[in-house]
């Protein structure tokens, strides 16, 4: 069978997820069961892997949706717990008075403390904390998913103290026993190259989430109400890239997100509260009543306005569980500290599941659901909640975590049928890589532009960035090698292409629509998220192609024009948009 057919089958699995899921706007409970079964059906008829194999892949997919479920029900449990104690309405009114505007609220929330969250615990938990503290903030259900999703991009390919490239991209290189190099080396010099694309491609992703939340969510419909604070988007931006780059050149590839958002948050909370760069306070801006919203947005999570029994809660004391969540992410993930291997000294397997070399495995302890319900517990005792306050935490988690069990149950599942496609005995590749192999076989010298589409699509099927650089960081690099360019850069643009594929995976976004009861509405979200992706994985790859054919084509080629024409579309953009801004402001003062 020839590639190119190879790789329209393998893509037949996605064809369903974009036509049911995408384009029909099923909800995934409905469409992620039909995408499974047409990957069951490539996999035993025309890969032709055995019956046991994709039944144990199944099997291995529940249980890797059991793990997400649990880590939903803690970060519901956490939020819930916070609004019976009366800590949600307190941190509420401490944002209020950083500042009473949405669109500085929604960048400090999922831009900055997402990346810090990113960085200490990655996997999804951002989505898990962020979402639904945007939520208890009086944010409509998917406006804070959209957000939640968007900044799941700059900071994920140094996610989980640097997983995605240490374990990622090392594993998936090390296969390969030609490349005899310090694995460790190069990991970390590919680490710099990929901090500088997603410096570059980062820089809008702020300006990204608050045009976005104002376009779809604002009364006017108006992508100019959120482009209206540029000026802070990209201060916001920068406070936390500048020093992500320089710890990803410096430290390695641990902790370039945990520190850029965490000098980022000091950095902007403390601007906004002296006002700098923000808006005047007659242009703040605000979401309707929520009586006004289209029933859409809104999720099952109902946000209470509950104060403490004694009328009112310490700034400190209501962000204590917060605090103690990225603290306990943070020393449990640290290698030179005793407690990543104590946690992970309780591992359940599976192993061989039906006499297959599929093996499936978690660790309950390590698990951020673990974390969330470990704080949970804490903050019952040092917010003095009664045991019916906190019996209702509990009964509502538990009732929307279900909510989100019949999507996952399918999507998790295809995926790693998806992925358990090799040593079938038509002798084909797995469906990734074909898939990739057909991509390629068509790019030729124009892969780099390429680069970044494969690894984003990696981590739209596996829901992961650390699985698609597994997959592809040797595919990629052979690639670049046969090109004729320095191979480290392709595998570069393959990590960073993979970060941005967090936007738009579908478990991903079923988990963080699951969190705050938003269920049945994931198409939405990915249409919505689905053009900061392509900018993404376009002006990386675009970078990419200039930065390793320079030597060859010189500064005029084709990446650079592509990079320049978006770059000048932005500026334009923004521009454009001030004066028009200006325009309604005099007329409406001359009125």
């Amino acid at each position: 069978m020839s590639t190119g057919m190879l790789a329209f089958l393998s893509l037949l699995p996605i064809i369903a997820v974009g036509v049911f899921l995408v384009g029909l706007r099923w909800p995934a409970s409905k469409a992620m069961p039909i995408a499974y079964l047409v990957a069951v059906g490539l996999a035993l008829y025309v890969w032709k892997v055995p019956g046991v194999n994709v039944a144990a892949a199944s099997i291995n997919g529940l249980v890797v949706a059991g793990t997400l479920l649990y880590i939903i029900f803690g970060a519901i449990l956490l939020l819930n717990t916070l609004q019976e104690s009366g800590g949600i309405k307190t941190i509420r009114q401490g944002f209020t008075d950083i500042s009473e505007d949405r669109r500085i609220q929604v960048i400090i929330v999922a831009w900055l403390f997402g990346s810090f969250i990113e960085g200490a615990a990655g996997f999804g938990t951002p989505a898990a904390v962020a979402v639904p503290l945007m939520v208890g903030l009086g944010f409509p259900a998917m406006a804070a998913v959209v957000a939640g999703m968007v900044i799941q991009s700059t900071p994920v390919s140094f996610g989980a103290v640097g997983t995605p490239m240490l374990v990622g991209v090392q594993s998936g290189l090390s296969a390969d026993p030609t490349i005899t190099t310090d694995f460790l080396a190069l990991v970390t010099a590919i680490g710099g190259k990929v901090a500088l694309l997603h410096m570059i491609a980062g820089t809008l992703v702020p300006l990204f989430v608050v045009a976005l939340m104002t376009r779809f969510f604002g009364k006017n419909k108006s992508f100019t109400e959120g482009l209206k604070v540029w000026k802070f988007a990209l201060f916001s931006s920068f406070a936390m890239t500048i020093p992500y780059i320089i710890v990803a050149n410096v430290l390695g590839p641990e902790f370039p997100s945990m520190i850029g958002g965490l000098v980022g948050l000091a950095i902007v909370v403390f601007a906004a509260k002296k006002g700098f760069l923000l808006p005047p306070k007659e242009d703040t801006w605000d979401f309707e009543e929520k009586s006004k919203w289209d029933p859409e947005w809104i999720g099952k999570l109902e946000i209470k306005d509950i104060s403490h029994k004694s009328g009112s809660m310490s700034m400190f004391k209501a962000w204590l569980p917060y605090v103690l969540v990225g603290v306990f992410l943070v020393l449990t993930r640290l290698k030179t500290l005793p407690l990543q291997g104590w946690m992970q000294s309780w591992t359940v397997k599976f192993e061989n599941i039906f006499g297959s070399a599929i093996t499936a495995s978690f660790q309950p302890l390590y698990l951020p659901g673990t974390i969330f319900i470990l704080v949970s517990v804490i903050t019952f005792f040092i917010h003095g909640m009664n045991g019916s306050a906190y019996g209702r935490a509990w009964s509502q988690s538990a009732k929307t975590m279900l909510s989100a069990s019949t999507a996952l149950i399918f999507t998790v599942p295809m995926v790693q049928v998806f992925l358990n496609t090799g040593g079938g005995a038509a002798g084909f590749e797995r469906m990734p890589i074909e898939l990739a192999n057909g991509v390629a076989a068509l790019a030729g010298e124009f892969w780099p532009i390429f680069a970044t589409f494969i690894g984003g699509l990696g981590a739209f099927i596996a829901g992961s960035n650390t699985v698609s650089n597994m997959m592809f960081s040797l595919f990629q690099y052979d690639v670049g090698s046969q090109i004729g360019v320095d191979p480290s850069w392709i595998v570069a643009l393959q990590a960073v292409g993979g970060a941005a594929g967090n936007m738009i995976c579908v478990h991903n976004v079923v988990a963080a629509s699951a969190v705050v009861g938003l269920v049945g509405k994931e198409g939405a979200v990915i249409r919505k998220t689905l053009f900061p992706f392509t900018y993404y994985a376009l002006l990386s790859g675009a970078v990419g192609y200039s930065i390793v054919w320079y030597s060859q084509k010189g500064i005029f080629n084709i990446g650079s024009f592509i990079a320049v024409i978006i770059a000048f579309a932005a500026v334009y953009i923004i521009a454009t948009n001030n004066k028009r801004a200006s325009l309604l402001t005099n007329t409406s003062n001359n009125k």
